[in-house]
């Protein structure tokens, strides 16, 4: 089997292709996350906290000198990253937590047993009616 075959094989299967919506998904989910974090919860956590802007919270290791930019570490971006991932992880927890409560209501719900074909309830009525010959 050549290499564009099975390549064109794994592009159609619908894991790969529901893959690809989540990736894409994920990322606008990552950004407007990102936003929200930044944009809207982080201000008012800064201005709880005596007016701090924590995008701008790093430690200086080494000061700018001429066209040489400064080293630092910025563990305010850091911060918000981590508010970040936490947002995120706890909105899809609640995501997996409702698609399981669907599958374990769906797994419980008692399901009718098949109705019999046309055929065993003839083989029935005629079992019956030898079982009374006897």
């Amino acid at each position: 089997m050549g290499m564009m075959t099975e390549f064109k094989e794994f592009a159609i299967k619908g894991n790969a292709v529901d893959m690809a919506v989540g990736i894409v998904i994920g990322a606008a989910f990552g950004k407007i996350v990102s936003s929200f974090v930044g944009d809207v919860i982080m201000p008012p956590v800064g201005m709880l906290l005596g007016g701090v802007d924590f995008s701008d919270l790093a430690f200086t290791l080494k000061e700018a000198s001429g066209d040489i930019p400064a080293v630092a570490i910025s563990y305010g971006s850091f911060i918000q990253t981590v508010m970040d991932f936490t947002i995120v992880a706890f909105a899809i927890f609640m995501v997996v937590k409702g698609i399981n409560t669907l599958k374990k209501n769906e797994i419980q719900a008692p399901k009718a047993p098949p109705k019999p074909s046309s055929e065993e309830v003839l083989l029935t009525e005629i079992r019956d009616l030898l079982k009374e010959r006897k």
